[in-house]
């Protein structure tokens, strides 16, 4: 077999290859077998029966195909392995010549990881916000907390703001009951805004027994995103009572032995999630700063793939809560064409980013131990509902284990990028992220999209 590659762009190749008839041998003597056990002939047992006979009940031609179909995606493997190119995504494939004991020559266009120069990732610097913890934060986090183990008791009263009320609701529109626009006995808590706008307006003020009507845009099912008439009735209404802040308070709903140990701690956990929040922000801003360094041409066709499957997969949420697109749009505040936009650019932004991280981990020679594709595993596994055991079946079944070992890579490239960076907090303090989960916060948030690997073709191109 021999190859050539022309360059068509700085991101895609045409592969011209040249297969010799006999190097086709061995896939033909597969496609008779494999058609044999599929072929019934009278007079031979099922897989037995002679190349000949099929050549005359099914025809050489049948034969070519299959065998050919089957060749094709290990000797594009191998041109591709041959010519050293970095694929990205599925090829384009065309059989250009092929007859019965003549060469086969097929061409395969690809996208291939484009080629730049690495930025300088050292000595970045950024600014990022202080961690502050004030005393209403932890009087915040206090009384949720109070909340939480508050009681409920029955009220003969108007609806006040706080009260918890059952509510029966009906949505119209011009008159016509949506089959989805109806509840019953729905628990909600007033002030809370967790349903519909304007239910909050409608209620305050009112008695059980009594209803009341407003206008308000659906949140949820197949007319969200519309405008609607809905009539509520207040069922029961209930106020919550709070226990008193006190050291028998904090016995009761933590650990701890006094309200000021209670305190504490909240006030601990949260200068712990606002530094974890710093270090995000640090991570986002030297990303940001080294990607500005470099331009990166990106794969059209690759572009064009990962914004299609992030529109299915967005389909498919939007199908499944009850939606439509339009109306999820609405609920945006986003037309069709600024919804596109945006989407486009985080494609694109988050390719590029994952370009340039995997060079870095290159020219680094960064590797993953089995440890940490372990620690990662376990980690995207709490994200997906299923257990560490589940989900790393789904990976192996799917052969997304090199995607995982991507996911990796890049995380410690990114994780290198802050080591050797100068971060600051606003007041001009030098930030330790050396505290945090190093590899939690090198991998960051899915922004790097979907590996961008060398993807098997179908055996439909023959």
């Amino acid at each position: 077999m021999k190859s050539a590659v022309e360059t068509l762009d700085p991101t895609r190749v045409r592969l011209t290859v040249e297969v010799p008839f006999a190097e086709l041998e061995p896939s033909l003597d597969t496609a008779y077998k494999r058609i044999a056990e599929q072929v019934t002939v009278p007079g031979f047992r099922k897989g037995k029966v002679p190349p000949r006979v099929i050549d005359q009940r099914i025809g050489r031609g049948a034969v070519l195909e299959e065998a050919i179909n089957s060749a094709l995606p290990e000797l594009y493997g191998q041109a591709i392995q041959e010519a050293k190119l970095e694929v990205v995504g599925r090829p384009e494939v065309e059989v250009t010549e092929f007859a019965d004991g003549e060469q086969l020559k097929f061409t395969a266009e690809v996208d291939v990881r484009p080629e730049f120069d690495l930025p300088d990732y050292k000595g970045v610097e950024v600014e990022v916000e202080d961690v502050e913890v004030t005393d209403e934060d932890v009087d915040e986090q206090v009384e949720a907390l109070r909340k939480r183990f508050g009681t409920l008791t029955g009220v003969e009263r108007a609806v006040q703001d706080g009260d918890f009320v059952t509510v029966d609701l009906i949505a119209t529109i011009d008159g016509e009951e949506l089959e989805d626009g109806t509840a019953t006995g729905v628990s909600y808590e007033v002030g809370s805004n967790s349903m519909v706008d304007g239910l909050d307006e409608a209620i305050i003020g009112k008695s059980a027994g009594e209803t009341a009507q407003f206008v308000s845009t659906l949140v949820g099912g197949s007319h969200a995103g519309e405008q609607a008439d809905i009539k509520v009735t207040i069922g029961a209404v209930k106020a919550r009572e709070l226990p008193e802040l006190d050291d028998e308070f904090a016995q009761l709903a933590s650990e701890f032995d006094t309200l000021e140990e209670l305190r504490a701690d909240i006030r601990g956990r949260l200068e712990r999630a606002k530094k974890f929040e710093q270090g995000a922000q640090a991570r986002d801003k030297v990303l940001e700063n080294v990607l500005a360094k470099v331009e990166v041409p990106l794969p059209a066709k690759a572009v064009e793939a990962e914004i299609a499957w992030r529109n299915e997969q967005l389909d498919e949420q939007i199908q499944r809560a009850g939606m439509t697109r339009e109306g999820f749009l609405k609920l945006q505040d986003q037309d069709a064409d600024a919804f596109a936009a945006d989407l486009d650019k985080q494609v694109r932004e988050g390719m590029k980013a994952q370009f340039v991280l995997d060079r870095l981990a290159d020219k680094e020679e960064l590797s993953v131990n089995q440890a940490e594709l372990t620690q990662h595993l376990i980690r995207r596994a709490s994200g997906s509902g299923l257990t560490p055991d589940q989900f790393a079946k789904q990976v192996v079944d799917s052969g997304q284990v090199p995607a995982l070992v991507g996911e990796v890579r890049r995380g410690k490239a990114l994780q290198l990028i802050l080591e050797n960076a100068q971060i600051k907090d606003a007041s001009g303090n030098t930030v330790d992220l050396s505290e945090l989960d190093a590899p939690a916060l090198g991998e960051g948030p899915d922004a790097f999209g979907r590996e961008l690997g060398d993807e098997h073709y179908g055996h439909d191109h023959a």
